[in-house]
């Protein structure tokens, strides 16, 4: 998720945890320990793109980072407060369920979270939430603000808003799984009634929202994109195919950025040139830009093959292009059934 979710989450986490003892101490204490495993952000000072995208949420977003981090970080807190009456105990408890909530929401996303590392690279993506969804960040952040501005003394009052924000947290994230669920059912029955044979399956939720989702079916030679609305109601849905171009690498199989590239994508990929020869390469999982408009837009990664130079803030950059009020409200549209003419 983005930072500033991971900090007011953290930050009502805390005062749940510990404000009773040291006030809103807590909530920097929790707004700190749910932001720590982002300190992976260091590492793009000295890696190379490539490597940064592997490093981006890798063992920093571990079981055993937090594991070798947590006893370290109560031990710093534990003397910072003395005298108290809060027990290593607790603190070591405080400071793994923050960072644990870290790690397991930022599973939520489509990037993937290297929980085993560096034991198995495998990433743990399950395409729950967008990266930044104001809807499920709205309530720790109004909850946030109102135990800013509250008396410590005002006990009962700021653990209602502590619980209605958890609550609601994960009420929207339950909401997402089912949203999911409905419409994998629904694609997964038009690809078949349209003879539509994929080897997988993979759905995401498109920015901002859990209600429209972009969906991936993927053959022997390339892939089968196509929008989804929880609220759509026809029977029949639009796939457009895009090979995957594997031979298009061959200038470059041998590089150790492409095996690299591979691997990040999960296997999701198609490679395509611009121009002469600007060869590209697509991660398909962050899906395409404002592609519910057009079914032909390009993807939100793409990374210049033959200059490497040319790819920070890969994943960023594409995010949001070409974003403006128009396109906002083709998404509101989109999400809501109504389909682009």
């Amino acid at each position: 998720m983005d930072s500033l979710t991971h900090i007011v989450l953290g930050a009502c986490i805390g005062e749940a945890f510990a404000g009773k003892q040291v006030g809103k101490k807590a909530m920097f204490w929790g707004a700190l320990m749910q932001s720590l495993p982002d300190i992976d952000f260091i590492a793009s000072f000295w890696l190379n793109p490539v490597n940064d995208l592997l490093a981006h949420r890798g063992f920093t977003h571990s079981f055993l980072f937090i594991l070798l981090v947590t006893p370290l970080m109560a031990l710093i807190a534990e003397r910072v407060h003395r005298p108290h009456d809060i027990s290593l105990k607790k603190w070591l408890a405080f400071f793994a369920v923050e960072m644990v909530v870290h790690i397991v929401l930022d599973a939520m996303n489509a990037y993937g979270t290297g929980w085993f590392e560096p034991f198995s690279h495998h990433r743990f993506g399950f395409h729950i939430l967008f990266v930044a969804d104001p809807l499920f960040s709205i309530w720790p952040g109004v909850a946030f603000v109102a135990l800013l501005l509250m008396r410590n003394k005002n006990r009962q009052a700021r653990l209602n808003w502590v619980r209605m924000s958890i609550v609601m947290c994960v009420f929207y994230l339950g909401f997402g799984v089912v949203s999911k669920l409905a419409t994998d059912r629904e694609v997964k029955q038009m690809a078949a009634k349209q003879h539509i044979h994929y080897t997988r399956y993979l759905s995401t939720p498109t920015p901002l929202n859990n209600i429209l989702w972009y969906v991936i079916l993927e053959d022997s030679a390339g892939y089968h994109l196509g929008y989804r609305s929880l609220f759509d109601r026809d029977t029949s849905m639009l796939f457009t195919y895009f090979p995957r171009n594997k031979d298009l690498l061959k200038p470059v199989e041998g590089e150790e950025d492409t095996h690299r590239l591979i691997r990040f994508s999960q296997g999701y990929y198609t490679v395509e040139k611009w121009g002469d020869s600007t060869l590209v390469f697509n991660d398909l999982r962050f899906g395409q830009m404002i592609g519910w408009n057009n079914p032909q837009a390009g993807f939100v990664f793409h990374y210049f093959m033959q200059s490497p130079d040319d790819n920070t803030l890969v994943i960023q950059r594409g995010r949001f292009s070409n974003w403006n009020k128009e396109a906002m409200l083709s998404l509101l549209r989109r999400m809501a059934g109504n389909k682009a003419k």
